[in-house]
């Protein structure tokens, strides 16, 4: 029979060989996160120099992009500047045209004017036969009302209460 030492020292041993394999297990647990762990930094860092790279390439662009437009801004401001020097070189050549106020009361203005104003009356007192001068424009209010007689003759009869054209 087996003493109460003999017992006790087969309980631990029991005891350590179980706690041993229960430390095993949770390394073995422990070394798969730590692998998966790995791998998903190793994924981060790999999508990460990707977006480095299509960074990098967006700013090499964008200094492409203003060194062209540097290159039209100096090209431009050349031809501003030769703009100005052809516009003096012009100023002295020929003087320059009169305003609008001083073509107004030129003769020749007048005489247009007053040859389209008798054009136009004479227009009005033509027979129907003849074809008269064209009419300028009607502003636009009675360009729009005179599409729409039947319109403004509906407001006034609901205006009196009667109903195309009847008492109710």
């Amino acid at each position: 029979m087996l003493t109460a030492v003999q017992a006790a020292i087969v309980a631990a041993a029991a005891a350590f060989v179980a706690g041993v394999c229960v430390a095993v297990y949770v390394m073995l647990k422990a070394a798969r996160l730590m692998s998966e762990a790995s791998a998903a930094v190793v994924g981060l860092r790999d999508r990460g120099d990707l977006l480095i790279d299509r960074a990098n390439a967006a700013i090499d662009q964008a200094g492409a992009q203003i060194a062209r437009t540097e290159a039209v801004t100096a090209s431009m401001e050349g031809v501003t500047a030769s703009m100005g020097e052809l516009d003096g070189y012009l100023t002295a050549l020929a003087p320059a045209p009169p305003a609008q106020s001083a073509a107004a009361g030129q003769p020749l203005t007048w005489a247009a004017a007053l040859v389209y104003g008798v054009r136009w009356a004479v227009g009005l007192r033509l027979p129907a036969g003849r074809e008269a001068p064209r009419q300028p424009a009607r502003p636009a209010r009675e360009a729009r009302q005179a599409g729409w007689p039947a319109r403004e003759a509906g407001r006034r009869a609901a205006l009196a209460g009667r109903t195309n054209g009847t008492r109710r």
